[in-house]
């Protein structure tokens, strides 16, 4: 772990010299922040034989705007729990190989440079890195964010590691989508189901084309193929409904649906510091 905080700290005096990049039309950062060797798949309503690999990615990203950033989902092991050794750092059957802001830094940012901070939803393997963003807006549905604050705390998140938001500047959306900059690139949109008040990320880039972010409304592709839904989820019956919604959405829009833990087709993904545009 020092290794990865010397870097961070020299990349950051460099940064705070130089500033975050500012792009003339949104960015699209992809940060590799560990996967999940997924040990039951019939939680999913799959076999084995049914799928191209039990594995989970767990990614990260990072919207770059002319008008300002934003961080979607931060990762499923917090970088403090990484150690000096430099070994992976793993948590129930996550592991990571890389601590985030280490990439975040690479890529020319900083904590304090994100001026907005949103998840698909509160589960354990996508809100580790939270803290480090308490300075940042925080963008959150109402039903979320009262679950992630409830007691007794739920068992499938880490209450600690996203414990400072409680006192973020924090913006509670709740409309149907909710346009992050205010021109259409960067839209946040219920989808509620896998947990009370799940959401996706609409973003159009200029040569990319738009893109959507699945969260968890599918975990792997062989969900969506074979029409399969998780034997876990919050209410089923809301998350059939918002895969159609999404479903005719992605049809509207034109837009590629990247499901967040397709481990297949995230490794073909480049990562930060390379960009999508």
């Amino acid at each position: 772990m020092k290794k990865w905080l010397a870097i961070f700290a020299m990349s950051a005096a460099v940064l705070g010299a130089a500033g975050a990049p500012v792009p003339k039309s949104p960015r699209l950062y992809v940060f590799d922040c560990g996967s999940l060797n997924n040990p039951d798949i019939s939680r999913y309503s799959l076999k084995r034989d049914e799928i191209g690999t039990h594995m989970m990615s767990v990614p990260c990203f990072l919207i770059a705007h002319p008008k300002g950033t934003l961080m979607w989902d931060v990762g499923v092991i917090p970088d403090a729990d990484f150690k000096p050794d430099g070994l992976p750092a793993t948590y129930q059957f996550a592991t990571s190989l890389r601590p985030l802001l280490p990439q975040l830094a690479a890529a020319g940012f900083t904590p304090a440079d994100i001026t907005f901070l949103a998840f698909s939803h509160f589960h354990y393997d996508h809100v580790a890195n939270a803290n480090a963003f308490a300075g940042s807006t925080w963008l959150v549905r109402p039903l979320e964010r009262e679950i992630m604050f409830a007691e007794p705390p739920s068992t499938r998140t880490v209450p600690a590691n996203y414990s400072a938001l409680k006192n973020s500047k924090t913006t509670i959306i709740k409309d149907d989508e909710y346009d992050v900059f205010a021109d259409g690139t960067v839209i946040i949109k219920s989808a509620p189901g896998h947990s009370p008040d799940h959401q996706v990320l609409f973003v159009k880039l200029a040569k990319s084309g738009p893109i959507l972010l699945s969260g968890d409304l599918w975990h792997y592709p062989e969900e969506r193929k074979l029409n399969r839904y998780p034997t876990m989820e919050f209410n089923k019956e809301q998350t059939v409904a918002a895969r159609a919604k999404i479903e005719a959405y992605l049809k509207k829009t034109g837009a590629q649906l990247w499901i967040q833990h397709d481990f297949i087709a995230n490794a073909k993904l480049k990562r930060a510091p390379s960009y999508y545009d």
